[in-house]
C-alpha cells in the first residue's frame, strides 16, 4: 500500500466532509471580519481576510492530521520516522512565505498594494503542505475555494475591495465656496479624504491651491471628477489622477 492510500485510508468521507466544514466556515469568518474592516475603508478587504483565514485553518487541519502515516495501525513508528520531528520544516515554511509575501506589499503614496497577492502566497503555501502531507482532497478543495473566491470577488467587488485612489490638484480663484461644494461632493459620492493640502496663495488674483488624495468608487471616473472640479466657478486649473 503506498503512503497515499493509507493517509486515506485514515479518515471517512464523514470526516473528510467536516474538514471541507472547517474550510468553510472559515471562509465565512474571514469574510465577516474583512467586511467590517472594508466598512471603514481600510486597505485589507473582504478577499485578503477570507484567504488569510482559510489557508490558516487549512494548516491547522494539516497540522493536527496531516502526519497519520508515520505509524501503522498499531501505533508503531514506519521505518525511518522514529525520533523525527516531522512537523519542523512545515513550520518553518509557513513562517518563511511569509518573509516572501512581505516583499510583494509596496506603498505608493498614500495607498498599499499587494496585500490580497501576498496573502494567496501564503495560502498557496498552505495547499503545498496539505499535498506534501498526503491531504490531496483536502488541498484540492481549498484551491478550488480561494480560486473561485478570486475570481468572482474580483468581478463583483464590494466595500475597500470596489475602492480606488484618486490624485486632485486644482487652482481656484475669488471662489469662497468651491470648499464646501467640493465636501458636498465628496460626501454624495461616498469618497473619502486620506490626505489634503490647501495653499492660500498670496498674490493679486487671491487664489486657493487644492491638493487632495480621495479614496472612492470604482464607478466614478476621471470624466466625473472633471466635470464637477471645472463646473464650479473660479476654478482655473485642473488635474485628476485616478489609479488602484
Amino acid at each position: 500500500m503506498t503512503l497515499a492510500g493509507y493517509m486515506m485510508e485514515q479518515f471517512t468521507i464523514v470526516q473528510y466532509a467536516e474538514f471541507f466544514i472547517r474550510i468553510l466556515i472559515a471562509c465565512i469568518c474571514g469574510a465577516a471580519i474583512g467586511f467590517e474592516r472594508s466598512l471603514r475603508f481600510k486597505e485589507a478587504g473582504i478577499r485578503t481576510h477570507i484567504i488569510v483565514c482559510c489557508a490558516a485553518s487549512l494548516m491547522m487541519i494539516v497540522s493536527k492530521y496531516g502526519f497519520v502515516d508515520l505509524t501503522d495501525a498499531a501505533g508503531v513508528n514506519m521505518n525511518g520516522t522514529r525520533g523525527a520531528d516531522s512537523a519542523r520544516i512545515a513550520a518553518q515554511v509557513v513562517s518563511g512565505v511569509s518573509f516572501l509575501g512581505a516583499g510583494i506589499i509596496f506603498r505608493n503614496g498614500t495607498s498599499i498594494r499587494g496585500l490580497t497577492t501576498a496573502a494567496g502566497i501564503w495560502a498557496t503555501a498552505g495547499i503545498g503542505l496539505a499535498v506534501g502531507a498526503g491531504f490531496y482532497s483536502i488541498g484540492i478543495f481549498t484551491t478550488i475555494v480561494i480560486a473561485l473566491l478570486q475570481v468572482i470577488m474580483h468581478k463583483y467587488t464590494l466595500s475597500a475591495d470596489n475602492l480606488i485612489i484618486g490624485q486632485v490638484h486644482c487652482r481656484v480663484v475669488h471662489s469662497s465656496d468651491f470648499h464646501e461644494k467640493m465636501n458636498e461632493f465628496v460626501k454624495k459620492n461616498n469618497m473619502q479624504i486620506i490626505a489634503s493640502k490647501i495653499a492660500f496663495n498670496d498674490n493679486e488674483n487671491e487664489d486657493t491651491t487644492y491638493d487632495l488624495t480621495l479614496r472612492m468608487n470604482q464607478g466614478i471616473t476621471m470624466n466625473d471628477l472633471t466635470e464637477f472640479l471645472v463646473s464650479n466657478e473660479g476654478v482655473r486649473e485642473v488635474r485628476c489622477e485616478i489609479g488602484k
